[in-house]
């Protein structure tokens, strides 16, 4: 179909017959993402986390660094970089070295950080594991120190997590009042400080947070339950 052509001719070029339908080239991307190449800056930002398991004689210290990826951009990202775990007991001293050698290596790798944690977490200690404050239970000590770097990674935004809904959490504190108004006359020593004294052990959060009202098992911590 002809053209008419109203304007000036100021120049011109000959093109291929399939130049048009190309696609554009790629832009590089130069984002920075997390990898062993990058070396340590002079400034780290640090969270301390102190954790007193009764397996161990004093308190342990666990400072998590991160680095900052891609400062001041619209991706600017906080990724953990090295871990450091502190205590006067020398009584694990020679495996917990070795232990936060290895997660600040795989920290530095980069990638999806998931498997760490359920690795860590599922460390059972032959000697049997123990309640912390709040009636959690933990498999081994290698398990709490899994489970605080799980808390940091929620923090920092690399894990998501599990909200319960508004109208779960009011069920929950339903059901707790009234057992424990029910249970009122009960002397059992409370053993788990934020939970009914005779609560049992929940298998899907390892709290001991699970009642039985009206013949059905509730978690209060996490909200599972038998009755769907």
């Amino acid at each position: 179909m002809p053209v008419k052509i109203s304007n000036k001719i100021v120049g011109y070029r000959v093109t291929k017959a399939d130049e048009n339908n190309q696609p554009a080239p790629a832009v590089e991307s130069t984002l920075v993402k997390m990898n062993e190449y990058i070396e340590r800056p002079e400034f780290l930002l640090g969270t301390t986390y102190k954790i007193k398991p009764p397996v161990a004689e004093h308190a342990m210290y666990i400072t998590i660094n991160d680095i900052l990826l891609n400062v001041d951009t619209d991706h600017e990202s906080r990724q953990p970089y090295e871990v450091f775990i502190n205590s006067k007991s020398m009584e694990h001293f020679q495996w917990v070295i070795a232990l936060t050698r290895v997660i600040s290596a795989v920290f530095r790798k980069g990638g999806d950080l998931t498997f760490l944690v359920e690795e860590l977490r599922s460390v059972y200690d032959p000697n049997g594991g123990y309640f912390k404050k709040g009636g959690v239970f933990m498999p081994s000590l290698v398990a709490e120190i899994g489970a605080v770097i799980e808390k940091h990674l929620k923090a920092v935004g690399l894990l998501e997590s599990e909200e319960m809904s508004e109208t779960t959490k009011r069920i929950l504190a339903e059901k707790r009042a009234d057992f424990e108004a029910n249970q009122s006359k009960a002397t059992n020593d409370d053993t788990s400080g934020d939970f009914p004294p005779n609560a049992t052990t929940c298998g899907k959060c390892s709290t001991k947070a699970v009642i039985v009202m009206d013949g059905c098992a509730t978690c209060l911590n996490c909200g599972d339950s038998k009755c769907g």
